[in-house]
């Protein structure tokens, strides 16, 4: 698992790599709220590097869908 640091410059910016635990606070905000694109271009250079948090983004997905689907069957069903 990668440690949090400065990786490269480009354009006169350091791009930071996020530490695991830093992922999966970000994966799970942007579930709820729309990500900067500094955050989303963060969450992707880990995932390059990570499988682990890859996992744990395609599972919060999994998730949010799932509940979403089910939330919504029970409206359909109260009507």
């Amino acid at each position: 698992m990668p440690r949090s640091g400065l990786v490269w410059q480009r354009r006169e910016r350091l791009i930071d790599v996020l530490s695991c635990k830093e992922v999966t606070r970000l994966v799970s905000q942007g579930l709820d709220r729309e990500l900067t694109f500094g955050e989303r271009t963060a969450l992707r250079v880990h995932f390059v590097i990570c499988q682990g948090c890859r996992n744990v983004n395609r599972q919060l997905s999994f998730l949010r869908r799932a509940m979403q689907r089910l939330s919504a069957a029970e409206d359909e069903a109260r009507r």
